[in-house]
């Protein structure tokens, strides 16, 4: 395999005492990248990718399968015994022994989850476009700068380091809307004498945890055509100049 690592190396790549956790959970907003997967070690097999790694230095093997949709499969195997090791993932197991296999699994994962998947937060067909477009244009990439909210994000500039928007899912009834449906969001800059001419609470809204005199809303459902959000991206790219 291109990329081996022994259980002590997986193990300081993590903070020791990680609380237990679920595949689900771990790889929740997570998209793959399978050109990455192999590069990482990970082989090619039907209609998915297996890899391979020892645990607590050989006692314990642990096997990891990724489908092509990203779901994740995990079998740990005492390599003595050669039966299956499940109490890693029961959750009254406790234990130092046992601990420790825990804290050796997860850092497995957490190391596939940091090398091979990307964020994949932000789910509407406008909110992608808008990333790609911002890809494309900018080459820039999404930064998740909050632990506290998974599901903010923000696009600087590479020169200046400024923000020039922020794309964020909220309850519409946040921007004064009668609905709790979550709603994707992207904030943008904008010259404060032409905030009052452009606020009309329909397709343009004051702008949602940002200074309103100088920055504004746009929701990412189709209210607002691709083009002009687009324009209104290059507009306050621009202002993020100075």
């Amino acid at each position: 395999m291109a990329y081996k690592q022994t259980s002590h190396t997986y193990h300081s790549l993590c903070t020791e005492g990680t609380r237990k956790m679920e595949i689900d959970e771990i790889f929740e907003n997570r998209k793959i990248i399978p050109e990455r997967l192999l590069s990482f070690g990970f082989v090619r097999q039907n209609e998915g990718y297996s890899y391979a790694a020892p645990l607590l230095d050989g006692r314990f093997q642990m096997s990891v399968i990724i489908s092509e949709q990203g779901k994740v499969f995990t079998e740990v195997i005492d390599t003595i015994s050669e039966y299956a090791y499940v109490l890693h993932r029961v959750a009254d197991a406790e234990g130092e022994f046992v601990g420790r296999v825990r804290d050796e699994y997860e850092c497995v994962l957490a190391t596939i989850n940091n090398a091979c998947f990307e964020r994949d937060v932000f789910k509407s067909s406008m909110t992608k476009e808008v990333i790609s477009h911002v890809r494309e244009t900018y080459g820039d990439e999404l930064e998740f700068l909050w632990n506290r909210f998974p599901e903010n994000a923000v696009f600087r500039r590479q020169d200046t380091a400024k923000w020039y928007a922020a794309l964020l899912r909220i309850p519409k009834r946040k921007l004064g809307i009668d609905d709790d449906e979550l709603i994707e969001i992207i904030d943008l800059r904008i010259i404060s004498e032409e905030i009052s001419s452009l606020i009309d609470n329909k397709k343009y809204f004051p702008g949602y945890h940002m200074n309103k005199k100088h920055w504004f809303t746009i929701c990412l459902d189709g209210s607002v055509s691709a083009e002009e959000i687009f324009s209104r991206i290059e507009e306050s790219y621009q202002l993020a100049k100075k």
